[in-house]
């Protein structure tokens, strides 16, 4: 079975940190079903990361569910610590932080499922975009690391939406200041899609900027005129820009390089400061119209543009801008990955407490597995082993999140067959040993 002085040594490093969050009880409890969630390779239930840490027979199963249902610990805070783990080990000192938010669906059945409801979930396969479940808006900080050519992000904050509380861009404001709050020496610039191009966003103040995507029907006005001196209310805003169609009438498109999704590319852009102002009234703002050459665009009177960015950042280039927003997208790939490969969201909670915890337990899991490859799990020879195994894979040059949950568990395996005194392994123990291997990869 696995116990805590049998965990990997570079887990015990990045989970140790986490102590202060919990009690010392409760704490052993966390570190065990984080092991357990990477060691299952089955469904994620409650019950299976209780099996996959191999306690099955040693605790009762009651012990697992009352961390989730009762146990004294706060999400909020265990995000926030994670997130200083990420700032701390994986952006340069000192640096800005890149913060995306969206929300995601977690399909749940049953009548009595706190907070579930039907909602829109743009991830789902086929046509059918509306499911069941409970809905989670999430921030996660964006970080480049080493050995991958594109941006990871590491989910550091989760709210659950309850319908009648309050609306998502609230929540995700929310969760955004506790963030600004412990990381007050730096700047955090948001990306966010146009759903959370709202009210509830202006105001962010010197330090945080936002950029996110304007609507087809978004208007834009100059900037308010200087004051007159004569009596009466000074004007807000100054004269109608129009619509981003309306905007990419007026010309003035100038090429630039920018970098986004792995690609280097030209693309040719408008910059306006303007005022956004039935959305962020008098703060200002950039449009950044950005027309894509390499990709089909309407012309004529609806739109002869690709995408039209809002962003509060005044002073950064254009192409840091479009790089910045493009970013946003790592987010989704998490969203795949902790829901595909480390199973978030298949656990059968119910009541309150229980569905308000497990979901974010999960996605800080996902973020302790970069943390830990990152820091001890990487090998130059990762992607080579993979190609082997998967010969198919011949331009696989960089590790997935599979890749690294494989890696790690089978370093829990290695962990948890050590013995406690030098004899020989028994025929029963290599073929435990060889068993666990292979289910390691399913």
């Amino acid at each position: 079975m696995l116990q805590p002085c049998t965990l990997p040594v570079a887990l015990t490093r990045v989970l140790f940190p986490l102590r202060k969050c919990f009690t010392a009880p409760t704490f052993t409890t966390f570190t065990m079903l984080v092991a357990g969630l990477f060691a299952q390779p089955a469904t994620r239930t409650v019950r299976g990361m209780l099996t996959g840490a191999g306690l099955a027979r040693v605790w009762h199963h009651t012990r697992a569910h009352r961390f989730f249902s009762a146990a004294r610990w706060d999400p909020a805070q265990l995000g926030l610590v994670v997130a200083e783990l990420i700032v701390a080990q994986l952006l340069p000192p000192g640096s800005a932080i890149t913060v995306a938010v969206d929300d995601t669906l977690c399909r749940r059945r049953g009548k009595r499922v706190h907070a579930a409801g039907w909602f829109h979930d743009g991830s789902a396969a086929g046509r059918a975009k509306l499911g069941f479940g409970n809905n989670w808006i999430v921030l996660a900080i964006v970080v480049r690391l080493p050995f991958t050519s594109r941006p990871v992000a590491l989910p550091v904050a989760a709210a659950l939406f309850v319908k009648g509380g309050p609306a998502k861009p609230d929540l995700a404001r929310e969760m955004l200041d506790a963030l600004a709050e412990r990381f007050a020496d730096r700047a955090i610039h948001l990306v966010a899609d146009s759903a959370y191009g709202c009210g509830a966003f202006a105001g962010l103040g010197e330090a945080m900027t936002m950029t996110t995507r304007a609507k087809t029907n978004a208007v834009f006005y100059a900037p308010a005129p200087p004051r007159t001196g004569k009596r009466g209310r000074p004007a807000l805003k100054g004269d109608r820009i129009g619509t981003p169609a309306e905007l990419a009438v007026t010309g003035g498109w100038t090429p630039v390089t920018v970098t986004r999704y792995g690609v280097t590319g030209q693309v040719r852009v408008i910059e306006r400061v303007c005022l956004w102002f039935g959305t962020w009234r008098t703060d200002p703002v950039r449009v950044i119209l950005v027309e894509d050459p390499s990709r089909s665009t309407k012309t004529g009177k609806s739109q002869r543009y690709s995408i039209a960015l809002i962003t509060t950042d005044l002073t950064s280039p254009a192409a840091e801008i479009i790089a910045r927003y493009a970013d946003r997208w790592a987010i989704e790939v998490t969203f795949f990955d902790a829901k595909n490969i480390l199973g978030v969201g298949q656990a059968r909670n119910r009541v309150a407490h229980a569905v308000t915890r497990t979901v974010p337990f999960g996605l800080f899991a996902h973020s302790i597995l970069v943390l830990w490859y990152a820091a001890a799990g990487h090998d130059d020879n990762d992607a080579a082993l993979r190609r082997i195994a998967a010969p198919w894979y011949r331009t696989k040059t960089e590790p997935s999140t599979l890749d690294m949950l494989v890696k790690l568990r089978r370093q829990l395996i290695a962990a948890r067959f050590i013995p406690e005194s030098p004899r020989p392994a028994t025929t029963q123990e290599i073929m435990e040993v060889q068993l666990a291997w292979a289910q390691a990869a399913a």
